[in-house]
């Protein structure tokens, strides 16, 4: 296989192997990669639909959000909707709310559940084996069959009405967590650890200096799944923080300005919108490294 260029275009179309040689076969190379490529672009657009009608009616006036056809492009632009939804409740309160919530999930379950996949992974000892089975068991027990008694737990400890319900559990770790940060680990050569081992190195200082330095896609999986996690939750933040508006995430303040602006569906979008763009930052900042995590999860 050699680097051919394209006779259309001039351009290199990458390693073409010798039954695509020539002009008509690099034609047929061309087109054989360029269908999958617009069907994944139209089912992008698909998908990427919702978001752009969330955009284009925060943008709106209200005389314009149930015209049949929908107009996708605001005329005018509503600008003030934005400052406008952002004041009428404390948003940037519920903001740092929410931000604290997440970011302390994130480093609690990255310390706990790598602590925990290090010693599933790469430490030997009875029962091993046994007991994770028994841990991925408890991914299949339904989160409503242990609500309640989680709550009374945490009531009599008097953590309902707080941050902790929703911080501190987060250093127990997760069993999908742990699954996912195991499977990585296993496909870190042993070599490794145990040239470390011969020159006298513990198992918390190689679990530190050469796992965790080699998981770093995979660490990084975990703190996108869980910042989006405790981002977006709504049922936990409703159930154990109470009537205290000054502790409201953003998911319970949303709702709670649903209630008062029921039918101002365009500043509903605008605080919606805000809400969603760190999301979509993340997400396109760490792309590349949380496809690779999950790409190498599980491969031996």
């Amino acid at each position: 296989m050699s680097n051919t260029v394209n006779p259309l275009t001039g351009a290199g179309v990458g390693r073409i192997p010798p039954r695509y040689r020539g002009a008509s076969g690099a034609v047929r190379w061309t087109m054989r990669h360029l269908v999958p490529h617009l069907l994944l672009i139209g089912l992008a657009l698909i998908f990427i639909l919702p978001f752009v009608w969330l955009v284009s009616t925060s943008l709106k006036p209200d005389s314009q959000i149930f015209v049949l056809p929908p107009e996708w492009v605001p005329h005018p632009f509503k600008w003030s909707n934005y400052p406008e939804a952002l004041t009428y409740i404390p948003y940037f309160l519920y903001m740092r709310n929410s931000l604290y919530i997440a970011l302390f999930n994130v480093c609690a379950m990255l310390i706990s559940c790598s602590l925990v996949a290090y010693g599933f992974a790469r430490i030997h000892w009875p029962g091993r084996n046994l007991l994770f089975i028994v841990l991925l068991a408890t991914m299949m027990i339904p989160y409503p069959v242990t609500l309640i008694p989680v709550f009374v737990i945490f009531r009599q400890i008097g953590w309902v009405g707080s941050f902790n319900a929703l911080t501190w559990p987060a250093l127990t770790g997760s069993a999908f967590y742990i699954f996912l940060l195991r499977q990585f680990f296993m496909t870190i050569p042993q070599d490794l650890a145990d040239a470390a081992r011969v020159d006298g190195a513990s198992e918390f200082q190689i679990y530190r200096r050469i796992i965790l330095p080699l998981a770093k896609p995979a660490l990084a999986t975990v703190a996108i799944l869980v910042f989006l996690d405790n981002w977006n939750d709504f049922l936990g933040p409703l159930i154990y923080l109470g009537g205290n508006q000054q502790d409201y995430t953003l998911a319970l303040g949303l709702n709670d300005y649903f209630g008062a602006h029921s039918a101002e569906w365009a500043l509903l979008m605008a605080a919606v919108t805000v809400m969603v763009i760190p999301v979509a930052v993340l997400f396109f900042v760490s792309q590349r490294t949380f496809i690779q995590g999950i790409a190498l999860t599980g491969r031996r």
